[in-house]
Formats: structure tokens, sequence, C-alpha cells
């Protein structure tokens, strides 16, 4: 059992993919549904805008040139390594890592108490359910305890992103004991769970399944996207008008038509309900 008091979040923002608002509306949904006392760390090259109940950190060193000519956020492997600053104030122990591009529906309490207190919990790959490979967009971990993940990256981190390809590919495989899951219900993927297939995408809005406490949004759409009903890189639209720009190469989301037909979304009210400060 961990100990309620030691609950620590923290998420990463560099660049400018994502503004302040994510990591302030983030900040809201957990402190609705976590029991105090909590922290919550950003750890960002840019820390304008941010709420002032935000602990925000200087990025994490990632010592080393992120590998090239290979997908995934592999900035976040500096996460693994060491976190006290300069200053040596920054969190220890168990932290939960919330992506920037999650909603919060449900109480996350049982998030800290799940497992053993150093064990590194992750959420599923939906895309992949036979694999057993993690996700990082939510995971559990003991600052410190793994530091060797961030050590074997730097050796050769070429390498190791042309072998994984994805940060979370390399964490999943890397953990020595293991990763573990959460539970199937607590974490649900929004295209996979929520939107359900592309035909019905066009008939109803997203839905919440049943006994979710977070909704990720690897990929595309992200909340922002899903609070107006348009898709990343588009603008709403309705679904006639949708189905007919299938038929313009110049106003399809993609080159695809089976992609283009499969990128709509109607608004989805229960994102307004809860991805707010």
């Amino acid at each position: 059992m961990i100990r309620s008091d030691n609950k620590n979040i923290i998420c990463i923002k560099w660049g400018d993919k994502y503004g302040c608002e994510y990591v302030n509306r983030l900040y809201g949904m957990v402190s609705r549904n976590i029991s105090p006392p909590f922290r919550f760390y950003c750890f960002t090259d840019n820390a304008s805008g941010i709420r002032a109940e935000v602990i925000c950190r200087a990025l994490p060193e990632l010592g080393c040139k992120a590998p090239q000519g290979v997908p995934g956020q592999w900035r976040k492997i500096a996460l693994w390594g060491d976190l006290s600053g300069q200053d040596g104030q920054g969190p220890k122990g168990q932290a939960l890592f919330v992506d920037l591009d999650t909603v919060i529906v449900d109480n996350i309490d049982p998030l800290f108490t799940y497992g053993n207190e150093k064990d590194v919990i992750v959420a599923r790959n939906w895309l992949k359910p036979f694999h057993r490979l993690g996700q990082t967009t939510l995971f559990r971990y003991y600052i410190g305890a793994q530091t060797y993940i961030h050590e074997d990256f730097i050796e050769d981190p070429q390498r190791i992103g042309e072998r994984y390809r994805y940060e979370q590919h390399y964490v999943t495989r890397h953990v020595k004991s293991g990763v573990k899951f959460w539970p199937r219900q607590w974490v649900r993927h929004y295209r996979v769970h929520c939107l359900g297939n592309y035909l019905k995408r066009y008939i109803r809005p997203a839905r919440l399944p049943g006994g979710v406490k977070v909704v990720a949004f690897p990929g595309e759409p992200n909340p922002r996207d899903a609070l107006v009903g348009q898709w990343t890189g588009g603008h709403p639209v309705t679904a006639l008008q949708h189905l007919r720009n299938t038929f313009s190469a110049d106003r399809r989301l993609s080159g695809s038509i089976i992609k283009h037909l499969k990128s709509f979304q109607l608004p989805c009210s229960w994102v307004r309900d809860h991805w707010k400060e």
C-alpha cells in the first residue's frame, strides 16, 4: 500500500505544439479528481501563462542528441533520470506521469495505491493488444528506481531509436522487472473505445465507457478537436459536408479516401464538461 500523502503528478511540455492552457486544464482536472495533498510538476522550456499552483521545473537534460529519422517522443526518456535539479528540490519518490492531451473524468486516487510502490505501471497499447506493449500516456513509477533506462539510452540513442521506433516500446521492453498494466476499464483510448468505428462517428458523438478514469488521446485527434467536433488539421464541418469532401482531393484531410472517412467526429459534450481549468 502506498502512502496517501505521497502524490506527485508530473507532465512535460516543450516546443510549441501545446500551449500553457493544456497544462492549466490538466491541473484543473487533477485537482477535481484527487484527494489532497498532492504536488503537480511541469517540466518545461517555457512556463509563461502556467497557473501558479503548478510547480514549474526546467526540462531535465536528455544528455544526448535525440534519435533522428524515427517517430516517438524520445525527450520523455529524460524523466527516468535525475529530476532533482540544481537546487535538489525536484519531485522524489513515486510519481504519476500524465500526457498533456489527456482527459481525466473520475477520481484517480486508486492510481496511487494500485500495485506495489516501485512498480512501473503503464497504459496498454490498445492498437497492438497481443504484443503486450505499453503506452506511456499515463504511467506511474518511482523516480530514480530505473535510472538505467536513461543511462542505457544515452549510450547509443540512435541504435535504440531505430530498434524500438517509439519511446514507449523501449520503456516497455527495458524495465528489468517488467511493466504492469492499469486495469483495462480505468484507462481508455479515445479513438478505439469512445469514437467507435468510422460509421458510428457520423451519427453519434464519442461515448464515455463505464468505469473509466482517464481517456488518452494518442495521435489524432486531441481534446481541443473533440471539443468542437473537428479532426486535427481540419475545421468543424457537418457529416454531409465531410462526406462531400471525400470526392475533392484538395479538401480531403488525407490523400487516402479511407483515412479521410475515418477523420470525422461530432462535438463531444463530456470533453467540454471535464477538459477545463
